[in-house]
């Protein structure tokens, strides 16, 4: 390790002749030797180091984080953008809120409009599922009495029950997804009534 005294006479040369601006730094080796110099070597970028100023003292240190606490910064570094973000979009959403809505009544009228198209498709999509099990219910007691009697079923009747089937599995997965878009809405628009009342201290 460099002698104190043998660091501080050269630190006080070189500052004596670097520029205003230039920079000491102090960095180990991997055999654990102390130097000095303007410059790291990059073998060395990975090591803790310090910046000193021009009388020796540390005026910035730079610790190079381990593996495990490179990843625990890195996740801590999202978490916080995507909570910055998130305040974000709700002082936007509260700004919006307050600029469209005069009161929680207007707020309730707003979503029963929106109710209304995804509420007519629920039922379209509820008539036509009772409808296409209907077909699907006779055609297959079509089948039942064939068998009872002993009579070969059609192909063209196993094809309009398998053409049936399918249309009933699409009907019923729009009546799935229109209902998840309808609890979606009325989620949605209940919360906003709920954030309206705490921004404006309505009860």
């Amino acid at each position: 390790m460099i002698n104190s005294r043998v660091f501080l006479a050269l630190l006080f040369g070189c500052a004596v002749s670097l520029p205003v601006s230039a920079k000491m730094y102090k960095w180990v080796d991997n055999q654990g030797t102390t130097h000095y110099g303007e410059t790291i070597p990059p073998e060395y970028a990975n090591k803790d180091r310090s910046e000193l100023d021009k009388t020796g003292r540390v005026i910035k240190k730079d610790d190079v984080l381990t593996p495990e606490e490179l990843r625990a910064k890195e996740q801590a570094d999202a978490k916080k953008r995507a909570e910055d973000a998130a305040g974000l979009d709700q002082q936007r959403h509260d700004k919006a809120l307050l600029n469209t809505f005069s009161n929680v009544q207007e707020i309730e009228l707003s979503k029963q409009r929106n109710l209304q198209q995804v509420t007519g498709r629920i039922n379209g999509a509820t008539t036509q599922i009772k409808m296409v099990q209907e077909n699907l219910q006779s055609y297959q007691r079509e089948v039942d009495s064939m068998n009872k009697a002993g009579r070969k079923i059609p192909p063209n009747l196993l094809e309009d029950i398998q053409e049936t089937q399918t249309r009933l599995n699409a009907l019923q997965q729009d009546l799935e997804k229109s209902n998840t878009e309808k609890a979606g809405i009325e989620a949605r628009y209940e919360a906003d009534k709920v954030r309206y009342r705490e921004l404006t201290g309505l009860k």
